[in-house]
């Protein structure tokens, strides 16, 4: 014999019921079978409301019978011939009379009793079970119908009724073992001794088939619901949650209490006695595999099986010295607790005997206040116990499985993924059978929480990198067509999943939790975005919440790395080809390395210096091992060596410029290059990842720009009057050629003095033969004291400078 029990959403419709009856049909060719069901989809919430309503007095509550009658009328409609609609109707007739009173008697009266309220709630089973067991009948399948207040006994605790297994197994025996046909039994409710109506609590319905399925010792309890079976983790929340074919009971009754809905705690009990086991099937789509819960889950997979939560609970925590060595105080809190029906989710003491900390739901967080105070009151009021600390707004995240048991690291695990997604910690519990961890967390962090650990613990082989992208100019567009190209290679060679969630630029902002379809990002950007707000931006980041996210800027906006510490006070790593930050005051530069280095997430400027060129990695590498940069000499601006590499006889220097501008090679404003000050604030930084405590200030730039030239009010006219100084560069260059030197724009750091400017190099200088938009870097220090480490190659252009963004961005990845 098996036990099938179909949940609401299975039998909601006639359409569904439909469904219903097709397994059914198939599945008692090789068995007999009691059906067990639920409610229609929506009725017990209708039943509640109508008593809620009653109970104020409030005559509405007429309307929601008559849409609970039209519901199931319309459903005998759609099921049944017309000649035998009205005899089923009848007998729905007489049920919803009852109710009727009963929602009178409500009415009257301005209350609701929990005997009265269980009373009301069993209408939904009662009815369903008329309906669903007469389609049964009419498709050829012979099934008797007996009422589950005939075979279920419990005590009148109503709402939550414990049942007395003893004369249940009695009495489901004895009235069943001559039944030949199929059973069908409504699911729920139950009765007492004194033949009272109960009703079994939350998920009472599976319950009920477990019952029934531990009395006749059934070969199998199947559970059709509206999913394929237990998963890794909510589907909802976790999009990459996979399904789970084999659980064993205390895997499945552990999820579960943590609220996994697939199926409920009490569930796996009576079928746990006699090592029944326990399918959970999808009722449409029935060819699915499921979920096999039995004695042995399985051996060979991952030590986490799967992931829970509890979403809405509140701490309470009991602590002074007055609890240390002194017997009973558990004890009395647990009691008080109890006798106030206040249910204890998650308990944590420490060691020292000085704190207790119980998690309870937040809805019973007033009772539990007012019974331990009540409890306490004298120690409280003597000092020996402070008074009752209280957390809200918490979750509690658990991780459960049975290979967990004496697999190391796994706290360890868990805890640093969390911490490097600026997830905290609020108490921990774990089990001495090592199935279980408990992780208590604020509730805004639960989505983040549960993808970073579905991440770590069944998709290790996969990372998923969330980036939020300021500025798509010409860096921007180029870093975004990478990401595009190298998409499926890091997905599959280097199990890397890059996703864009946030595009921006200055007019347009636009976002997408999952990822922005890169296709044809510039129109949905134009078409989709919202008008861009630099701090409704963070904003929004902030509250998006994704785990592993990166914040990129492609600007060479000051506001925008303005707000750096706000992003990585977040958690949030942080891309900058923007120079602005790293260049600014060395306090802020300061506290934003620190800054990152306190949250656990990165704070990369590589691009700062030399585009693609890994000058500040091989910095940085250096000192770490212990070597001193004592000199540094080099050639940092790509733009300018650009530029007068080709500022050549016979081409003036405005047209070198203008080419420069049209190649990408400068800033939308070229003067930012000309200037020196791109070039002062990159000496700046490496003399400041070498080290040295330095502000703009101290570094001398030589500009060879002319004065009033520079102070043109805008870029045009800037290059209108720039072909007016065409003969006064035309001498320099003509001057340095005479010289049989080349122009090059020199940053020198030596002895904590750094200078900047332009300079006639001979060919005996490392920069004399630097083609293009070249850059190089001469690094003496200790190690290397007469031949320098040198850095050369490519230091400007879109192409390079992207590139070494999009290498930060990985090196994130990678940590």
């Amino acid at each position: 014999m098996k036990v099938l029990k179909f949940g609401g959403t299975s039998v909601a419709s006639p359409e569904n019921i439909l469904k219903v009856v097709e397994i059914v049909k198939n599945k008692s060719r090789n068995s007999q079978l009691i059906i067990v069901a639920s409610a229609m989809g929506g009725v017990t919430n209708l039943l509640v409301k109508s008593g809620e309503l009653a109970g104020k007095g409030n005559e509405k509550y007429k309307s929601i019978l008559s849409e609970i009658e039209q519901k199931h009328f319309s459903a005998i409609d759609q099921l049944f011939s017309y000649e035998k609609q009205s005899d089923i109707k009848v007998q729905i007739k007489q049920v919803l009379n009852e109710l009727d009173d009963i929602c009178n008697g409500i009415f009257l009266l301005r209350e609701i009793f929990p005997k009265t309220k269980d009373f009301l709630m069993s209408f939904g089973e009662r009815l369903s079970a008329l309906i669903i067991s007469e389609s049964f009948n009419v498709n050829l399948i012979p099934t008797k119908l007996i009422d589950a207040r005939d075979l279920i006994i419990t005590d009148e605790n109503f709402g939550n009724a414990n049942v007395n297994f003893d004369l249940t197994n009695k009495n489901v025996q004895q009235r069943l073992k001559n039944v030949k046909e199929n059973i069908f039994v409504s699911g729920f409710i139950a009765s007492s001794m004194s033949r009272k109506l109960t009703t079994l609590g939350r998920g009472g319905s599976d319950y009920t088939a477990s019952i029934l399925a531990s009395a006749v010792d059934a070969e199998m309890l199947e559970i059709w619901t509206d999913v394929d079976g237990v998963m890794t983790a909510d589907p909802n929340i976790v999009s990459s949650a996979y399904l789970l074919e084999k659980l064993s009971y205390e895997e499945a009754m552990e999820l579960s209490h943590f609220g996994a809905k697939v199926i409920y705690s009490p569930t796996i009990n009576p079928v746990l006695w006699k090592g029944i086991p326990v399918l959970i099937k999808n009722t449409f789509k029935p060819d699915t595999k499921g979920t096999l819960i039995c004695k042995e889950g399985s051996k060979n997979g991952k030590p986490v099986k799967g992931l829970s939560r509890i979403n809405k609970i509140s701490l309470l925590t009991l602590t002074g010295g007055g609890m240390v060595g002194v017997t009973g105080v558990a004890a009395r809190l647990f009691t008080a607790l109890s006798l106030s029906k206040v249910n204890v989710i998650f308990i944590t003491q420490a060691s020292s005997e000085h704190t207790i900390t119980i998690g309870i739901d937040i809805d019973e967080e007033g009772i539990a206040r007012e019974a331990i105070t009540r409890e306490f009151e004298n120690e409280i009021e003597l000092g020996k116990i402070k008074a009752l600390q209280v957390e809200h707004d918490l979750s509690i995240v658990a991780l459960v499985g049975d290979n967990m048991k004496e697999s190391v690291g796994l706290s360890g695990k868990s805890f640093s993924s969390l911490g490097k997604n600026g997830i905290n910690v609020r108490a921990i519990a774990q089990g001495s059978t090592e199935r279980n961890i408990s992780i208590v967390i604020n509730r805004k962090d639960v989505h983040k929480a549960l993808n970073v650990l579905h991440e770590r613990f069944f998709l290790s082989k996969l990372k998923k990198v969330h980036l939020f992208l300021i500025g798509v100019g010409n860096v921007g567009e180029t870093l975004i067509s990478q990401i595009q190209e190298q998409y499926e290679y890091l997905k599959k060679e280097h199990k890397l999943e890059i996703k864009i969630v946030a595009l921006a630029n200055s007019r347009k902002m636009l976002f997408n939790q999952n990822a922005i379809n890169l296709t044809n990002w510039k129109k949905t950007l134009i078409e989709e975005g919202e008008v861009m707000d630099r701090f409704k931006f963070i904003e929004i980041m902030q509250q998006m919440n994704i785990r592993n996210s990166v914040f990129v800027d492609n600007t060479a906006d000051e506001t925008i790395a303005g707000l750096y510490h706000q992003v990585l006070d977040k958690s949030i790593s942080v891309v900058a080809s923007n120079k602005i930050a790293a260049s600014s005051e060395y306090a802020n530069y300061l506290n934003l390395n620190m800054l990152a280095k306190q949250k656990n997430v990165k704070f990369l400027f590589e691009t700062n210096v030399g585009a693609g060129l890994p000058i500040l990695k091989t910095i940085n590498d250096m000192v770490k091992s212990g070597d001193k940069i004592s000199k540094i000499q080099a050639v940092l601006s790509g733009s300018l060596n650009f530029i007068f590499n080709n500022f050549i006889k016979g081409v003036s220097f405005s047209d070198v410029v203008k080419q420069a501008m049209e190649e990408g090679y400068t800033e939308p404003d070229p003067r930012i290059d000309l200037s020196g000050m791109d070039v002062a604030r990159k000496i700046l930084i490496l003399a400041r990842e070498s080290g040295y405590e330095m502000e703009m200030s101290e570094i001398n730039n030589s500009s060879f720009m002319p004065k009033e030239l520079m102070e043109k009010d805008t870029v045009k006219e800037f290059l209108t009057a720039l072909k007016d100084y065409d003969a006064y560069f035309e001498k320099m260059r003509h001057e340095a050629e005479n010289d049989d030197t080349k122009l090059r724009y020199v940053a020198e750091f030596d002895k904590g003095n750094a200078n900047v400017g332009l300079k006639k190099a001979d060919s005996s200088k490392a920069y004399y033969q630097l083609d293009g938009k070249d850059n190089i870097v001469l690094l003496y220090t200790n190690r290397y004291k007469e031949q320098p480490l040198v850095v050369k190659g490519a230091g400007a252009g879109a192409d390079v400078t992207a590139s070494g963004v999009f290498a930060d961005i990985i090196s994130i990845a990678n940590q």
